[in-house]
């Protein structure tokens, strides 16, 4: 969807850059890096509040007690629903920076943040109704967009070798934004306050969010809202591809964060304060660790670091069953813990893939140079947004998942075995696709271009 001008030097007029090239070593060294660090720091900021704002209701609804009359099964119903809503935004939210520019977007959708903490602090009291607390709960999702345009914004900025390190790194900080605002909610709820006073914290952050980004972000001016990208990255089988294995990394992330707090409190009689002294330190790990799986993925390849972090999601989740069986919560805190931490690597690793399949495939197809990067930028920069809101979509299946496993068997135990069984599969698809390099697949890629070229396994 993106596709950044090739002039070599950058203007100003407004907010706008008329000319952006960051392949260009000698522009990204005197000009490009400084300006696409500091778009990347306040990006990151807008992204971190609409986490916060997206999870809210991970955290609220520990606050609901018998009071409020909502059944468990009603709180995973409501967590579900927004992060459906996250999901869906994300596709829009994509398309959003080109027509609006970067600077701009995030301005209106740090500012539409506004709306659902403004509504929950007017609804959130006991003998609200539940349709009530799920339609407030839906705007919530608004939040989940953010982290589409702001990826597709920060990919446009950096040149490939180091997008790697700028996603994980903007992706981070604003998964980060998860335990943040969990952690708030712990400080809230050990000083007896409401969810109200929670609110009153991030209402005002919203504000200064908008503002920051209006006065040091910028727009690309020749970012173009090129629709036949998005129809050409729909197209591609590896956009979808991509989106299954991200619905096994980013999909568990969030639909852990949201469910995490209830299965310690429904399977384990945690109250709400004991269940929120451990909840943030899952999401804050994967959050931290997300920068790190894009620079081994840089490093050693997006395949290899994605499939290896699925084995590793597999032994993890085998031990939360374990655990899950033997009623043991110090064993399934600490494996839960560390599944969260993967969920982070992978994170980091499966979003590097994404730009180094395209360049990949724009090698194959004989380009070099500029025209290779400007084909990798426009699949890429459409294809996340896609990628985003597929994989979010694994959220929703895994607070369904826990739902449906609560009242079937009173625990979490057979989500997780379904969840093994779905790493397993995230396993195969990876080596098979990216990593098990077929003769005829290898004979097809070197008669199409005969120098050396990237393979799928070094993506």
């Amino acid at each position: 969807m993106t596709a950044p001008s090739t002039a070599p030097a950058p203007s100003r007029g407004g907010r706008w850059i008329q000319q952006w090239d960051p392949e260009d070593e000698t522009f990204w060294n005197e000009t490009g890096e400084k300006i696409a660090k500091r778009n990347l720091l306040f990006s990151v900021l807008s992204e971190h509040i609409g986490f916060s704002i997206w999870t809210l209701w991970s955290v609220l609804v520990l606050f609901m007690g018998p009071e409020y009359g909502l059944t468990p099964a009603d709180k995973f119903m409501l967590t579900s629903m927004v992060t459906l809503v996250g999901a869906v935004v994300r596709v829009p939210y994509t398309f959003a920076v080109a027509i609006f520019g970067g600077r701009n977007w995030t301005i209106i959708s740090a500012s539409l943040l506004l709306v659902p903490a403004v509504a929950a602090f007017a609804v959130m009291k006991p003998g609200t109704s539940f349709s009530t607390f799920l339609l407030i709960g839906l705007l919530a999702g608004v939040g989940g967009g953010n982290f589409a345009s702001s990826m597709t914004n920060i990919n446009a900025f950096f040149p490939l070798r180091k997008k790697g390190w700028a996603l994980g790194l903007n992706a981070g900080g604003g998964n980060i934004g998860v335990p943040v605002i969990q952690l708030a909610a712990l400080a809230v709820i050990g000083a007896s306050g409401g969810p109200r006073v929670l609110l009153g914290i991030y209402i005002p952050l919203i504000v200064v969010a908008a503002v920051l980004a209006a006065l040091f972000m910028d727009n690309i001016e020749n970012v173009k809202n090129d629709t036949g990208a998005a129809k050409d990255a729909a197209k591609d089988a590896h956009t979808w591809i991509m989106s299954f294995l991200y619905i096994g990394t980013f999909g568990s992330f969030i639909g852990y964060s949201f469910a995490f707090g209830q299965v310690l409190t429904n399977q384990f009689g945690r109250t709400p304060l004991q269940a929120a002294y451990v909840t943030f330190i899952g999401p804050l790990l994967g959050s931290l660790i997300r920068p790190v799986g894009g620079w081994l993925a840089d490093r050693y390849g997006g395949a290899k670091i994605t499939l290896w972090n699925y084995v590793g999601m597999g032994v993890a989740t085998a031990v939360l069953i374990a655990a899950s069986m033997q009623k043991s919560l110090a064993l399934f805190t600490v494996a839960f813990v560390v599944l969260f931490v993967l969920t982070g690597l992978g994170n980091g690793s499966t979003y590097k893939m994404i730009p180094g399949i395209f360049q990949t495939k724009a090698l194959a197809k004989g380009l070099e140079g500029e025209e290779a990067a400007k084909y990798g930028r426009r699949l890429s920069g459409a294809s996340m947004g896609l990628i985003g809101a597929v994989g979010a979509l694994g959220g929703v299946g895994i607070n369904l998942a826990f739902r449906q496993s609560f009242l079937s068997y009173g625990s979490g135990t057979g989500a997780f075995v379904a969840f093994l069984a779905f790493y397993a599969l995230c396993f195969a698809v990876t080596w098979v696709v990216y990593l098990r390099r077929p003769a005829a697949a290898t004979q097809s890629e070197a008669a199409a271009e005969t120098k050396p070229q990237l393979s799928y396994a070094e993506v």
